[in-house]
């Protein structure tokens, strides 16, 4: 994606919600994470969702076997609307992004990668958390 493709765009995150990344080991992680007071969102046997803080902020733990994203970090916004407004403005400036889909959790989201190739996610995460599967 060219950056001056969006200079005149009206993008405007406004929070970076999550990192995930991949592990060998989930339960491992898991546990660690854990230990450090991090509080589980979402758990399965190939990744799951830790939060931290008053802001959930959030980290992902891929294992090996999860092939449906890789490590991105991602930036959350809490109204559906901006996304959809945001993956139109950004196809429009000629980005090549993914496509906006609706996870069952309750989040929808799309990937697209910066002009240095790291992943990125755009995530309509709602204002009153995502439910747990705890």
């Amino acid at each position: 994606m060219a950056e001056q493709n969006l200079e005149n765009s009206s993008i405007n995150v406004q929070r970076l919600g999550h990192v995930a990344i991949r592990v060998k080991d989930v339960d491992r992680a898991k546990q660690f994470y854990l230990n450090l007071g991090m509080k589980l969102t979402w758990d399965d046997p190939d990744w799951c969702y830790l939060e931290a803080g008053p802001g959930n902020d959030g980290l992902a733990l891929l294992g090996p076997g999860y092939k449906a994203a890789g490590p991105h970090f991602a930036f959350h916004f809490t109204d559906k609307r901006e996304i959809e407004e945001l993956h139109i403005q950004l196809i429009a400036a000629g980005a090549k992004v993914g496509t906006l889909h609706d996870h069952r959790d309750g989040t929808s989201s799309f990937y697209l990668r910066d002009p240095e190739g790291n992943w990125l996610e755009m995530l309509y995460h709602p204002q009153d958390g995502v439910p747990s599967n705890q």
